[in-house]
């Protein structure tokens, strides 16, 4: 018998520590399974620093980084940070890895490419199973006091060589391609390439799908909050995975007027304004029903059901927004998608 999907949500570490603590204890009492926390040093607090309040703050829920890098943090550094969380939080803590992204661009460094993801996620289970490692070209040679093995180390992929290297070496993968059949059949299929390259069953790594949610009756108007989502995605190499859903959109590489960045807008209205100049209100409205969980409890519900047919092991769900707690959502989510995912299934007739 499969287990159930867990589902997460995005929490950023948009407040104080405290503070955002009573989100996560909320997701916790509602019976969501997992909350993950974005890193980007200058969007936010330090994630490590909100996820060790969560630690003692919280009982049960799992935690995690969605995600930390390996530029603006060097691996030892995370290596440390990460065993310091996991030992407040005994079992709970996934370290999630991607290439950069807000961290990176905003103080001018390049992400983080395929070879140098590989060699930083050596050096970070080395150094967390207490191996010694030797850094740099003198030769010096150190290791992790007090290491912390067995913490999990997922990576976040949306490219063919990253998904497959995070099938080859990763102990699991968080997909950033959304809900879109289409493409989650392709991402998983990349998954599975480089997981049996290197001879693993791609059966036993853990698959998170990331998801922007909004619990509604008027997906039109939800859905035209997230254009600068779409935008992005095209700008950013995504335009295939668009296309592939019948949303063929062409957006300049350097947009003017948005800070920090598309995804991340302090104005959020403006964004949604500057992009509607390439994303119309229908191809929104296509990227919403094919990418993202919009609709009602019932239909969210469902979706859900369809992903974990289709292999994913858990999702963490999104509002549209990085500097508020999405209280709106998990309250939404909480108290009639959970309880219906949990609900026994009725018995077919004769059984």
């Amino acid at each position: 018998m499969e287990s159930p999907l867990r589902i997460g949500v995005r929490v950023p570490p948009c407040d104080r520590a405290d503070r955002v603590v009573e989100t996560v204890r909320r997701a916790e009492e509602l019976g969501f399974d997992d909350v993950w926390f974005p890193d980007s040093q200058l969007l936010w607090r330090d994630v490590f620093t909100t996820l060790t309040a969560a630690a003692l703050g919280t009982d049960r829920i799992g935690l995690g980084t969605a995600v930390t890098n390996l530029a603006t943090r060097h691996p030892a550094v995370v290596a440390s940070a990460a065993r310091s969380v996991a030992e407040l939080a005994p079992g709970r803590f996934t370290l999630g890895l991607g290439v950069g992204n807000s961290s990176v661009g905003p103080v001018g460094l390049r992400q983080t490419t395929s070879a140098g993801m590989r060699a930083g996620l050596r050096m970070l289970r080395a150094l967390l199973d207490g191996e010694e490692w030797e850094f740099g070209d003198a030769g010096v040679r150190s290791r992790l006091r007090d290491p912390g093995p067995g913490v999990p180390l997922h990576l976040a992929a949306s490219g063919p060589k990253n998904l497959q290297l995070a099938g080859e070496i990763a102990d699991g993968v968080i997909l950033l391609s959304g809900v879109s059949p289409r493409t989650l059949r392709s991402a998983t299929a990349r998954v599975r390439e480089g997981a049996e390259a290197a001879g693993r069953s791609a059966d036993h790594i853990p698959l998170t799908v990331s998801a922007f949610c909004a619990v509604t009756d008027d997906i039109e108007a939800e859905a035209r909050l997230i254009k600068p989502i779409c935008a992005s995605i095209a700008q950013n190499g995504g335009a295939p995975f668009l296309a592939l859903a019948g949303i063929d959109v062409d957006v300049p590489k350097t947009v003017e007027g948005v800070y920090p960045d598309l995804v991340h807008a302090e104005d959020w209205p403006a964004a949604v304004e500057i992009c509607s100049a390439w994303i119309s209100d229908e191809a929104a409205l296509r990227f919403a029903e094919e990418f993202c969980l919009f609709g009602t409890a019932e239909q969210i519900t469902q979706r859900l059901g369809a992903l974990r047919s289709a292999g994913v092991t858990g999702v963490f769900l999104q509002h549209v927004g990085s500097y508020d707690p999405p209280a709106e959502l998990i309250e939404a989510i909480g108290s009639s998608v959970l309880p219906a995912l949990s609900a026994p299934t009725p018995a077919k007739a004769g059984h």
